[in-house]
């Protein structure tokens, strides 16, 4: 098993999406994990699966033209006008796709926050979150605990409306040392496959001094080294161009945006 870097594309908010779920359903060398960086035509917005379509059209820019789509992913919505955006896959299998979410949520982040510190931005993980208050203090030394409050968590955010991304930074995001602005966030989605991370960066909370394509550069390495795994140059992948176009043609319809 290696890790595939994949060359860099740019597309609309539905294409990407595509993709990225083509990438977890059909990669042709399933064994491998893979990971790719890509841009937008477009300016463009996305947001969770789980989000509720009206909630997240009141936390849009009113009178600005830009795409929206819903991700195969979590998360909230995430504004990709400045950010560097990246997927990653970890095949079925391997030991940090077999991990608990935070802890492979973890180990992704702290290869980015090295990448990020390599170029000399004080990047850090979160290491705690309000999260964590809401750990029963009966069930506190339990291995589930952290898990079991997450899940709280999730739901009682639910009921209060989805979250915006880079508005507040929680357990294991990336954030700036100093101000403890978010910099970085991910969201994931498990199925028989594997594990897909969709991640974004916000460009203006690194500075303006990063060297992204050394970034991107030192970034694989890390995660290759994270995952134990050889990088792997990689060209891209011959997918059913059919397949390719309708699962596009299914992110940006009207069902797939307003499914909630």
């Amino acid at each position: 098993m290696n890790l595939h870097l994949l060359p860099t594309r740019t597309g609309g908010a539905a294409e990407n999406m595509a993709t990225d779920f083509l990438l977890l359903q059909r990669y042709p060398a399933a064994a491998h994990a893979r990971f790719r960086h890509y841009g937008w035509h477009r300016p463009a917005f996305t947001f969770g699966y789980s989000q509720k379509i009206a909630w997240v059209r009141t936390q849009l820019p009113p009178g600005e033209t830009f795409d929206l789509c819903r991700r195969p992913t979590g998360g909230g919505v995430v504004n990709h006008r400045e950010d560097w955006t990246y997927a990653l896959v970890i095949p079925r299998g391997h030991p940090l796709e077999e991990a608990r979410a935070t802890e492979s949520y973890r180990a992704v982040h702290a290869a980015l926050t090295d990448a990020l510190v390599a170029q000399g931005v004080p990047a850090e993980l979160k290491k705690n979150s309000a999260l964590v208050e809401r750990i029963d203090p009966a069930t506190a030394g339990k291995p589930n605990a952290l898990e079991a409050a997450l899940g709280q968590a999730a739901s009682a955010s639910s009921s209060v409306g989805p979250g915006v991304c880079f508005q507040r930074p929680e357990l294991h995001d990336v954030v700036h040392a100093a101000t403890g602005e978010k910099i970085a966030g991910a969201a994931q989605k498990r199925n028989k496959h594997g594990l897909l991370f969709q991640g974004s960066i916000w460009r203006p909370a690194a500075g303006a001094g990063v060297d992204w394509e050394r970034f991107a550069d030192d970034f694989a390495a890390r995660l290759a080294a994270a995952l134990a795994l050889a990088a792997e140059p990689t060209p891209w992948p011959d997918f059913n161009e059919d397949e390719v176009s309708g699962l596009t043609e299914q992110y940006a319809s009207p069902e797939w945006l307003e499914y909630r």
